[in-house]
């Protein structure tokens, strides 16, 4: 079986960025949680509903999120398995899709996917559950609790949505 056309080191970059996003998302749970344990534990409150305002529009708070993305299905029983058996068949498509890119244009938004992805099923091999820290808010008005798999993730998802979305971008004749 030949495998023409493929870019190995396309591959590799993939692979090489969702270790990064995966160790920094990883990094920054235990970082914020263990800092959250702390301060509750000054403040002599349970950690679990503390919550420390960084600024007007951004707290970090301790969350565990058993279900899919922005808490949906949080009360499915089996959620772990299910949730994790499905995430990390999303996460080997996409690997599979990086495999055979031929675009340099698509290594970042792969290599996030797969390394939130890869991050969030940590979680929930771990505690059964994915760890959320990222409380945004405006006026009065939350947005989902999420980490740093998360962002990668929509971020990947989001350049990947633009590019099939928008033409692709004309090449100049030669005499433009």
């Amino acid at each position: 079986m030949k495998f023409k056309n493929i870019k190995i080191h396309y591959f590799i970059a993939i692979i090489l960025i969702a270790i990064v996003v995966a160790t920094v998302d990883i990094y920054t749970k235990r970082l914020v949680f263990n800092y959250i344990d702390e301060i509750s534990a000054i403040e002599n409150q349970s950690s679990e509903s503390f919550a420390i305002e960084i600024n007007q529009f951004l707290n970090l708070a301790k969350v565990w999120n058993r279900g899919i993305s922005f808490g949906m299905f949080n009360w499915a029983e089996n959620s772990r398995l299910i949730f994790t058996i499905l995430q990390s068949f999303i996460a080997l498509i996409i690997l599979i899709w990086g495999f055979f890119n031929r675009q340099k244009k698509m290594i970042v938004p792969l290599g996030l996917i797969v390394g939130g992805a890869f991050g969030n099923v940590l979680d929930r091999l771990r505690f059964g559950a994915v760890v959320d820290f990222v409380d945004a808010h405006a006026w009065g008005w939350h947005w989902y609790v999420f980490n740093v798999a998360d962002a990668a993730i929509v971020c990947g998802v989001g350049v990947l949505l633009l590019d099939a979305l928008l033409p692709p971008a004309r090449a100049p004749k030669d005499n433009e």
